[in-house]
Protein backbone atom coordinates (compact mmCIF):
# COMPACT_ATOMS: atom_id res chain seq x y z
CA UNK A 1 0.00 0.00 0.00
CA UNK A 2 3.15 2.70 0.99
CA UNK A 3 4.12 2.10 -2.88
CA UNK A 4 0.40 2.83 -4.24
CA UNK A 5 0.92 6.02 -1.91
CA UNK A 6 3.94 6.95 -3.19
CA UNK A 7 3.17 6.29 -6.70
CA UNK A 8 -0.11 7.99 -6.11
CA UNK A 9 1.59 11.03 -4.23
CA UNK A 10 3.98 11.72 -6.70
CA UNK A 11 1.86 11.48 -9.89
CA UNK A 12 -0.01 13.69 -8.73
CA UNK A 13 2.81 16.32 -7.56
CA UNK A 14 3.86 16.00 -11.05
CA UNK A 15 0.86 16.57 -12.65
CA UNK A 16 0.40 19.44 -10.95
CA UNK A 17 3.89 20.79 -11.90
CA UNK A 18 2.98 19.92 -15.56
CA UNK A 19 -0.36 21.39 -15.49
CA UNK A 20 0.93 24.73 -13.71
CA UNK A 21 4.14 24.49 -16.53
CA UNK A 22 1.45 24.10 -19.37
CA UNK A 23 -0.51 27.11 -18.49
CA UNK A 24 2.58 29.47 -18.50
CA UNK A 25 3.06 28.00 -21.72
CA UNK A 26 -0.20 28.02 -23.74
CA UNK A 27 -1.15 31.85 -23.07
CA UNK A 28 -2.95 33.08 -26.37
CA UNK A 29 -0.89 35.70 -28.32
CA UNK A 30 -2.15 38.99 -28.09
CA UNK A 31 -4.95 40.27 -30.45
CA UNK A 32 -3.22 42.29 -33.81
CA UNK A 33 -4.87 45.81 -34.05
CA UNK A 34 -6.33 45.71 -37.68
CA UNK A 35 -4.27 48.76 -39.25
CA UNK A 36 -5.92 52.23 -40.09
CA UNK A 37 -7.04 52.71 -43.19
CA UNK A 38 -4.23 55.17 -44.02
CA UNK A 39 -1.64 52.51 -42.89
CA UNK A 40 -3.37 50.12 -44.90
CA UNK A 41 -3.32 52.37 -47.97
CA UNK A 42 0.68 53.29 -47.00
CA UNK A 43 1.52 49.43 -46.87
CA UNK A 44 -0.51 48.90 -50.28
CA UNK A 45 0.92 51.62 -52.33
CA UNK A 46 4.46 50.86 -51.02
CA UNK A 47 4.56 47.27 -52.33
CA UNK A 48 2.76 48.64 -55.36
CA UNK A 49 5.83 50.81 -55.59
CA UNK A 50 8.36 47.88 -54.82
CA UNK A 51 6.58 46.00 -57.54
CA UNK A 52 6.91 48.52 -59.81
CA UNK A 53 10.84 48.23 -59.12
CA UNK A 54 11.22 44.90 -59.62
CA UNK A 55 9.69 45.19 -63.00
CA UNK A 56 11.82 47.08 -64.89
CA UNK A 57 14.59 46.09 -66.73
CA UNK A 58 16.72 45.56 -65.34
CA UNK A 59 15.29 45.23 -61.63
CA UNK A 60 15.55 48.33 -59.72
CA UNK A 61 16.47 48.29 -56.13
CA UNK A 62 15.46 50.56 -53.24
CA UNK A 63 18.91 51.52 -53.21
CA UNK A 64 18.65 52.53 -56.48
CA UNK A 65 15.52 54.35 -57.09
CA UNK A 66 15.89 57.91 -57.78
CA UNK A 67 13.29 60.35 -57.88
CA UNK A 68 13.46 59.88 -61.81
CA UNK A 69 12.37 56.07 -61.15
CA UNK A 70 9.55 57.95 -58.99
CA UNK A 71 8.44 60.12 -61.79
CA UNK A 72 7.73 57.04 -64.18
CA UNK A 73 6.23 55.64 -61.66
CA UNK A 74 3.65 58.99 -61.50
CA UNK A 75 3.39 58.72 -65.40
CA UNK A 76 2.84 54.73 -65.15
CA UNK A 77 -0.30 55.04 -62.83
CA UNK A 78 -1.80 57.95 -65.16
CA UNK A 79 -3.21 54.75 -67.44
CA UNK A 80 -5.37 54.00 -64.36
CA UNK A 81 -6.35 57.60 -63.67
CA UNK A 82 -10.58 58.47 -63.80
CA UNK A 83 -10.29 62.09 -64.10
CA UNK A 84 -10.89 63.99 -67.39
CA UNK A 85 -8.53 65.94 -68.65
CA UNK A 86 -9.14 68.15 -71.81
CA UNK A 87 -6.50 68.40 -74.30
CA UNK A 88 -5.94 71.79 -75.44
CA UNK A 89 -7.17 70.99 -78.83
CA UNK A 90 -10.37 70.01 -77.30
CA UNK A 91 -13.97 71.86 -77.30
CA UNK A 92 -14.23 71.53 -73.86
CA UNK A 93 -10.74 72.44 -73.19
CA UNK A 94 -11.14 75.27 -69.95
CA UNK A 95 -15.04 74.36 -69.31
CA UNK A 96 -15.53 72.97 -66.35
CA UNK A 97 -18.33 71.19 -66.67
CA UNK A 98 -18.62 69.76 -70.45
CA UNK A 99 -22.34 68.72 -72.01
CA UNK A 100 -20.90 66.33 -73.95
CA UNK A 101 -18.41 63.34 -73.64
CA UNK A 102 -15.12 63.66 -75.67
CA UNK A 103 -12.01 61.19 -76.32
CA UNK A 104 -9.43 63.29 -73.77
CA UNK A 105 -7.57 61.18 -71.60
CA UNK A 106 -8.01 60.07 -68.22
CA UNK A 107 -5.81 60.90 -66.02
CA UNK A 108 -4.46 60.56 -62.62
CA UNK A 109 -6.10 63.26 -60.03
CA UNK A 110 -3.28 65.75 -59.07
CA UNK A 111 -4.99 65.26 -54.96
CA UNK A 112 -4.48 61.42 -55.53
CA UNK A 113 -0.76 61.66 -56.63
CA UNK A 114 -0.15 64.52 -54.45
CA UNK A 115 -1.39 62.37 -51.23
CA UNK A 116 0.00 59.19 -53.06
CA UNK A 117 3.64 60.75 -52.66
CA UNK A 118 2.78 61.49 -49.26
CA UNK A 119 2.28 58.41 -48.12
CA UNK A 120 5.76 56.75 -50.53
CA UNK A 121 7.75 59.35 -48.72
CA UNK A 122 6.85 58.31 -45.24
CA UNK A 123 7.25 55.11 -46.04
CA UNK A 124 10.07 55.09 -46.71
CA UNK A 125 11.52 56.81 -44.26
CA UNK A 126 10.23 53.99 -42.32
CA UNK A 127 11.87 51.21 -43.78
CA UNK A 128 15.33 52.28 -42.99
CA UNK A 129 15.07 55.30 -46.17
CA UNK A 130 17.39 58.62 -44.60
CA UNK A 131 15.72 61.81 -44.88
CA UNK A 132 18.26 63.56 -47.23
CA UNK A 133 18.09 60.86 -49.43
CA UNK A 134 14.52 59.99 -49.87
CA UNK A 135 13.56 60.20 -53.19
CA UNK A 136 9.60 60.57 -52.66
CA UNK A 137 10.86 64.25 -51.30
CA UNK A 138 13.07 65.77 -54.07
CA UNK A 139 12.34 69.21 -55.51
CA UNK A 140 11.51 67.71 -58.97
CA UNK A 141 8.74 65.42 -57.62
CA UNK A 142 7.16 68.66 -56.46
CA UNK A 143 7.88 70.84 -59.96
CA UNK A 144 5.82 68.18 -61.70
CA UNK A 145 2.81 68.06 -58.81
CA UNK A 146 3.06 71.16 -59.57
CA UNK A 147 2.89 71.09 -63.42
CA UNK A 148 0.18 68.78 -62.76
CA UNK A 149 -2.21 70.87 -60.49
CA UNK A 150 -1.66 73.79 -62.81
CA UNK A 151 -2.31 71.54 -66.29
CA UNK A 152 -5.85 69.77 -64.56
CA UNK A 153 -7.07 73.29 -63.38
CA UNK A 154 -6.27 74.72 -66.75
CA UNK A 155 -7.67 72.13 -68.74
CA UNK A 156 -11.16 72.15 -66.01
CA UNK A 157 -11.27 76.30 -66.12
CA UNK A 158 -10.75 76.04 -62.48
CA UNK A 159 -8.26 78.01 -60.95
CA UNK A 160 -6.44 76.23 -58.07
CA UNK A 161 -6.19 78.53 -55.62
CA UNK A 162 -3.71 78.00 -52.74
CA UNK A 163 -5.58 77.78 -48.93
CA UNK A 164 -5.00 81.09 -46.97
CA UNK A 165 -3.26 80.36 -43.64
CA UNK A 166 -5.07 80.94 -40.12
CA UNK A 167 -2.50 83.22 -38.83
CA UNK A 168 -4.05 85.51 -41.66
CA UNK A 169 -7.65 84.75 -41.51
CA UNK A 170 -7.30 85.67 -37.81
CA UNK A 171 -5.78 89.18 -38.27
CA UNK A 172 -8.20 89.77 -41.07
CA UNK A 173 -10.83 89.27 -38.65
CA UNK A 174 -9.11 91.34 -35.98
CA UNK A 175 -8.42 93.99 -38.55
CA UNK A 176 -12.46 93.81 -39.60
CA UNK A 177 -13.65 94.01 -36.26
CA UNK A 178 -11.61 96.95 -35.48
CA UNK A 179 -12.95 98.65 -38.92
CA UNK A 180 -16.42 98.37 -37.45
CA UNK A 181 -15.35 99.65 -33.68
CA UNK A 182 -14.42 102.93 -35.13
CA UNK A 183 -17.21 103.15 -37.57
CA UNK A 184 -19.69 102.31 -34.77
CA UNK A 185 -17.54 104.85 -32.80
CA UNK A 186 -18.08 107.93 -35.36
Amino acid sequence: MSTSVTKDSAEGSSRSTTSTTDHHHHHPPPPVQPLSRYESQKRRDWNTFGQYLKNQRPPVSLSQCSCNHVLDFLRYLDQFGKTKVHLHGCVFFGQPDPPAPCTCPLRQAWGSLDALIGRLRAAYEEHGGSPETNPFGNGAIRIYLREVRECQAKARGIPYKKKKKKKHQIKAAANDEAKSSKQAAT
